[in-house]
């Protein structure tokens, strides 16, 4: 269940570029729509993953299993990804959508900090903890060009 957990998050990421990309005329619409594709797969399938099947995904990290706050942190995913979605039905503004990116990535990207720090700390060379730093650059790379186009226009 956690490989096919990690298969939907990359589904979601791809689909989200790729209807951003595809339906979205200004960096505004593209941000617009691939905001709540990403926050919602990742951290909404993160969420889920961590609260129901969180003794297997420690165990695919390695990780300690069942922690509060491994639940802790599948709230904070969950509450993100509702806010992402509530954010783009209600159609708020462009920089609400920014907000949650900044917030989402500086997650992201200390949270892959913390992956390096145990690759070498403690030997713990895991897919997750190898891919983390990849796909969290990936990540800010694809947000990069609608946040810098609103930002700085």
């Amino acid at each position: 269940m956690i490989k096919l957990l990690e298969l939907l998050r990359f589904t979601g990421c791809g689909l989200g570029v790729f209807l951003a990309y595809c339906f979205g005329n200004t960096p505004e619409e593209i941000l617009r729509i691939m905001t709540p594709w990403f926050i919602g797969s990742v951290a909404g399938l993160s969420g889920i993953e961590g609260l129901f099947f969180s003794e297997k995904a420690a165990q695919e990290k390695g990780f300690e299993k069942g922690s509060n706050y491994q639940r802790q942190n599948a709230f904070w995913f969950l509450s993100i990804a509702v806010i992402a979605i509530l954010t783009y039905i209600s159609g708020w503004n462009a920089y609400a959508n920014i907000a949650l990116v900044f917030v989402f990535c500086l997650f992201l990207i200390l949270s892959a900090i913390n992956h390096t720090y145990t690759i070498f700390s403690e030997e713990n060379r895991t897919w997750q903890n190898v891919i983390r730093p990849v796909l969290t650059a990936l990540l800010t790379i694809v947000f990069w060009h609608p946040v810098m186009s609103i930002l700085f226009d």
